[in-house]
């Protein structure tokens, strides 16, 4: 079966990918294949596309899409021809109008999510969810710190927050994206390019400091971050927007108030079939009770993949960004 896909050849900037015509084999044991509706955008594409997240070349792109079944594999019983699904996770190659993918990292797409909706929000959704309810368990009325409020990850954030009952502190760079990020429930909002958020957030919090910090930003914000949490608080580092957060010794968590650190990863917490369900499970829950409406703020077809990267490196884009094959 002849496909398109975005692929590269080598690591590098955005010009390194490639619209090109893919033959895709009838589908191998446990695996499906699907006809993707649409494909979405996540920073960990522009780290995987740089090399700062090596791949074996040649190599397709992208973790996100959804889609329906086309066809089954052998061994595959969970799936059948005309299934709505959508996936988030390796191997790589979502960039692509066909393809074949493992039908135990596939969900079921509930019939109240279309498919641009699902391709915006799976990745950030469940990463997302982990951070809120997993990695630190948000409380009503803990304070929290939330880098790129107005980001893909960002505008789920800030209304899963505002849901649990906690006092969010979101960052953006600009009164437009604060306006969004505060549109969407974050309780106070900072613009860091024209305030001292460092000091923002020690006004707001009475200069006792915020609980956790949820920081995909890195080098431009992890350190001055430690300054924001109070004692015993939380650092969790789970992006590299800005580029990989710096090298600490262990001491200055102890320094600056007995600090918990921890650099989780999605993939670690859908890493079983059954925390993949678990996750996407609570992710569907939160968008049919309406707690989180998903902010699709940019569409661009699959083939212009690059444009998309250049704007999301630029930090042009808000909300989440899909790509249409």
């Amino acid at each position: 079966m002849k496909a398109n896909a975005i692929r590269i050849h080598e690591h590098g900037g955005p010009e390194v990918m490639r619209w090109e015509e893919v033959e895709v084999p009838p589908a191998g044991p446990g695996e499906v294949t699907i006809r993707n509706h649409a494909c979405g955008l996540n920073f960990i594409d522009t780290y995987q596309r740089s090399g700062l997240y090596p791949l074996t070349m040649p190599s397709g792109l992208g973790l996100e899409a959804a889609g329906m079944v086309e066809a089954v594999g052998p061994g595959v019983t969970e799936f059948k021809p005309g299934d709505r699904v959508a996936y988030c996770s390796a191997p790589n190659g979502a960039y692509a109008t066909i393809r074949n993918y493992p039908a135990e990292r596939l969900v079921k797409l509930p019939d109240t999510v279309d498919f641009e909706t699902a391709a915006g929000m799976m990745l950030q959704g469940m990463t997302v969810e982990f951070l809120l309810r997993r990695t630190y368990p948000v409380k009503a009325g803990d304070f929290v710190l939330f880098h790129a409020a107005a980001g893909g990850v960002g505008t789920i954030a800030m209304q899963w927050l505002a849901s649990l009952g906690a006092v969010t502190i979101g960052t953006a760079g600009s009164p437009e994206k604060c306006a969004i990020a505060k549109s969407l429930g974050a309780t106070h909002v900072i613009n860091y390019r024209s305030e001292d958020w460092v000091k923002r957030v020690k006004e707001i919090t009475d200069g006792k400091g915020v609980h956790v910090v949820y920081d995909g930003v890195g080098k431009d914000t992890f350190l001055p971050s430690l300054d924001c949490l109070r004692m015993r608080g939380m650092m969790v580092t789970f992006g590299n927007a800005s580029g990989p957060a710096p090298e600490i010794q262990p001491l200055i968590l102890s320094q600056k108030g007995s600090l918990f650190l921890t650099r989780p990863t999605l993939f670690h917490y859908i890493a079983s079939r059954s925390d993949l369900e678990l996750s996407a499970g609570a992710l569907f829950d939160v968008v049919n009770r309406g707690l989180v409406k998903i902010q699709i703020g940019h569409r661009y077809p699959l083939k212009d993949a690059a444009e998309a990267h250049r704007d999301l490196q630029a930090r042009k884009t808000t909300g989440a960004t899909i790509l249409i094959p």
